[in-house]
């Protein structure tokens, strides 16, 4: 089995797996993102402990990189300091637009590094980082 396709399983994986695709009971914060290039529209849910990042979740539609990118996302920051989850969101940003190619540093991403050379594909470069963003904006006054 060849690099790619082993990318593409754990995409569909993630795509398929609805460990975190659900409503979160009682989130302490809430936010939409939409990307209306492709009609991908997702809703983050994060429960908080103090500045730990106790659980989240999602619901929304789109294609099978912006639901995979969400899910690896989210699988990423439970348990962690909205601190860190912000650097994540960083890392992976910059993953994708080619400015952190330090693999020491991209390994942090775990399986989000599956979506390394979708910045190879510009017309989904928006699916894959919609989640981070909706992260991003959802902790930006925390």
């Amino acid at each position: 089995m060849d690099l790619n396709s082993i990318y593409s399983q754990l995409i569909m994986e993630h795509n398929k797996s609805g460990h975190n695709k659900r409503h979160l009971p009682n989130p302490d914060i809430t936010e939409k993102g939409h990307n209306p290039s492709c009609g991908d529209d997702i809703t983050l849910e994060l429960k908080l402990n103090g500045d730990i990042i106790e659980n989240a979740s999602f619901t929304g539609v789109g294609c099978a990189i912006s639901q995979a990118s969400t899910s690896m996302m989210i699988d990423l920051i439970k348990g962690i300091t909205i601190e860190e989850a912000l650097t994540l969101v960083k890392t992976f940003i910059g993953m994708i637009k080619k400015e952190i190619e330090d693999e020491k540093e991209l390994e942090k991403l775990q399986d989000a590094l599956v979506l390394q050379n979708i910045s190879n594909m510009p017309a989904r470069v928006k699916c894959a980082v919609l989640a981070w963003h909706t992260l991003k904006e959802a902790l930006s006054d925390k």
